[in-house]
């Protein structure tokens, strides 16, 4: 059985504004990811060199 009881009517789709969360969550985390994992690349090659 469900914890968390679902209002009735309720569709289970996202709105736009559940839409842009989630797309703003993703580029909150995804950029400084992407921007580290940038910079580790950069500097693999000094450890070889």
């Amino acid at each position: 059985m469900s914890s968390v009881p679902e209002a009735a009517g309720s569709s289970s789709t996202w709105g736009p504004a559940q839409w842009l969360g989630a797309v703003l969550a993703w580029i909150w985390v995804g950029v400084p990811f992407a921007y580290g994992l940038y910079e580790l690349v950069l500097k693999i090659p000094a450890l070889f060199g």
